[in-house]
């Protein structure tokens, strides 16, 4: 679309905004999506069910074999899924903002954000803020579950310093499926393409099963998956023991998805027709 055929809004929005005025835009979309959620409680099924069908199912399903493996039974599976499945919160998390995203374009909702003459990173940052918020919420019904099938908390501050690095590196996926859900040409594909993307990071990674089992070629991936690396990060925060090597790579990983992705995601936005 030329500049000779847009709105006087439209044009408007392509302007410079001053940052005061995207925290303002952003701060106010944040409460239309709150509002949305707030009309529509089915949007809060995954974030409600997701924790808890997951915690039931490793625990009772795989936590006395594996357990076993550990040296253990089902109590001490208990100790070493729950610090992994913390850290799948941001990634289940991340998925539903594309499908997300792709209905809101869908249903012509993004095609008035466009016309109006706001930040057109503001319209991003408040899907990331809300989503984040859903992501902690459903961190508390995991927590709450496992207190109940048995986890014992035995480092608060690691528990609340992993929930954050969860949140860290879900945000950076985010990105990712942001700008998925600009290009895909419905929330089916977003779907599909996510579901290929992180199946193989999920399961080929610690956060069901130690990697010592697992094929030569496969513990090498698992060394460098950033689900990996924030799982056992989790691990070393809320039951205690190393994590410095950990910790790095999944905040390289973090930061180098944001500094890739955001800019994408954010051009993507901007240029969609």
């Amino acid at each position: 679309m030329s500049t000779a055929t847009l709105s006087p809004a439209a044009a408007k929005a392509d302007s410079p905004i001053p940052l005061r005025a995207h925290l303002r835009h952003t701060g106010a979309l944040i409460r239309r999506n709150l509002l949305w959620i707030r009309q529509d409680p089915e949007s809060m099924f995954d974030a409600v069910l997701f924790p808890v069908i997951f915690t039931l199912l490793f625990v009772y399903v795989f936590g006395g074999s594996i357990g076993q493996s550990l040296g253990g039974g089902q109590d001490r599976y208990v100790q070493y899924v729950i610090p992994g499945l913390l850290a799948m919160m941001g990634m289940n998390m991340a998925q539903g903002v594309g499908t997300g995203f792709n209905q809101d374009f869908n249903s012509g909702v993004m095609d008035r954000f466009r016309s109006l003459p706001i930040g057109r990173g503001s319209v991003l940052f408040a899907k990331i803020a809300v989503e984040l918020m859903r992501m902690l919420f459903a961190s508390v019904v995991l927590m709450v579950v496992a207190v109940l099938v048995g986890y014992d908390i035995k480092h608060w501050p690691g528990l609340l310093a992993s929930i954050g690095l969860s949140a860290v590196f879900g945000s950076a996926l985010m990105w990712v499926f942001l700008t998925l859900g600009v290009v895909m040409k419905n929330a089916q594909s977003v779907q599909a393409m996510g579901f290929l993307v992180l199946m193989p990071l999920q399961f080929g990674s610690s956060i069901f099963a130690p990697p010592a089992s697992m094929p030569g070629w496969l513990q090498a991936f698992t060394d460098y998956n950033p689900l990996s690396t924030l799982a056992d990060t989790a691990r070393g925060l809320m039951e205690g023991g190393p994590i410095a090597h950990d910790l790095w790579v999944t905040l390289i990983w973090s930061v180098g998805l944001t500094a890739i992705m955001a800019p994408v995601a954010i051009h993507k936005f901007r240029t969609k027709s």
